[in-house]
């Protein structure tokens, strides 16, 4: 109801706003062409005073001057920014935000929810906390209106989750709170799962890259950088156009080179495993996803009680795959 409003007062705002300024430009011409025979009769006056005088004429030469060269460069400089403008244009750049200032969350949120409803979402992230669970995050509101989702996070279990941790060296940036926000986007992606929603979710090992999300015609890429938190670093929004070479389609294409990888194994919402499948599409094996087990240093790991010994002797045999050994873990740690 309140999204409604917000929309048609947004479109009586615009259409108001182009009908002012119509009226605007109409009321400034009236007024220059009402003024122009008194400010004839004010020049030839001023003129008449100072063309005998070489200071004054001097001073009225240099500032034309001034005012040339000005204008030329401002000139010259518009003509710069047309040209870019059309580059990007060309490329599929719609705009580029350095820092997340609270006008531009805005505009980035308002843009997202008009973007995403009744369309399928395709995000690449690291945890997706602040993405998809956190209620200021770019898609909180947008979930909800959604057909589907096609998610790609990090395997938090894997070396390069804890490698980028240990990268990031913030205090409050720790391992165990990394897994507990993958276990919370997990949780959300069951809740839109069972509303109906198709929703697939896969996990990948390698160090994350960019974070990206796909809505419709319109795309926001970020850049993770090696040893620095993704809020700190810019947006871009790419917006898809007919030329094949704009930068939306190469992102979409490695967005979907990444899903359809046999090597990133599909998270099954339903019983907590992953899935991995062959170039052809077969499933191959599956293995348990422990999401509540989080190994400390030194300590012994028990086997994932989702599944008794016997139970899983049945599903390693079935599937062919020789029995994990467990022991020990080491690499836990904050």
């Amino acid at each position: 109801m309140f999204h409604e409003f917000s929309s048609t007062f947004r479109a009586l705002f615009r259409n108001a706003a182009g009908s002012a300024y119509h009226i605007a430009i109409v009321a400034l011409s009236g007024a220059i062409a009402l003024l122009l025979p008194a400010g004839a009769r004010h020049f030839l006056s001023f003129w008449s005073q100072v063309e005998h005088n070489k200071l004054s004429l001097i001073a009225i030469e240099m500032t034309v001057a001034v005012l040339l060269i000005a204008a030329l460069n401002f000139l010259h400089r518009s003509f710069r920014d047309r040209a870019l403008a059309a580059h990007a244009t060309g490329a599929g750049l719609v705009s580029f935000f350095p820092r997340r200032a609270r006008r531009a969350e805005r505009h980035i949120k308002q843009l997202k929810e008009d973007e995403g409803t009744g369309r399928t979402i395709k995000v690449i992230g690291s945890s997706g906390y602040s993405t998809l669970v956190d209620q200021v995050g770019d898609l909180a509101s947008v979930l909800d209106k959604c057909l589907g989702a096609q998610i790609l996070l990090v395997n938090p279990y894997s070396q390069e989750a804890s490698s980028r941790i240990q990268a990031i060296g913030h205090p409050g940036c720790t391992l165990s709170g990394f897994r507990e926000e993958v276990r919370q986007s997990i949780a959300l992606l069951k809740r839109l799962k069972a509303m109906g929603k198709a929703v697939k979710l896969k996990l990948y090992t390698d160090p994350p890259l960019v974070k990206m999300v796909v809505l419709g015609d319109y795309l926001w890429l970020q850049h993770y950088h090696a040893d620095l938190d993704i809020e700190t670093m810019p947006e871009y929004v790419l917006q898809h156009n007919r030329k094949t070479h704009g930068l939306y389609t190469l992102c979409t294409h490695y967005f979907e080179q990444r899903w359809e990888s046999p090597e990133i194994p599909e998270y099954d919402l339903e019983t907590d495993e992953l899935i991995y499948r062959s170039k052809t599409g077969n499933e191959l094996r599956r293995e348990q996803f422990e999401l509540t087990a989080l190994p400390c240093l030194e300590m012994p790991v028990d086997r994932p009680r989702a599944l008794t010994s016997e139970a899983a002797g049945r599903r390693i045999r079935a599937n062919n795959v020789p029995e994990p050994s467990y022991g020990r873990m080491t690499a836990c740690s904050e």
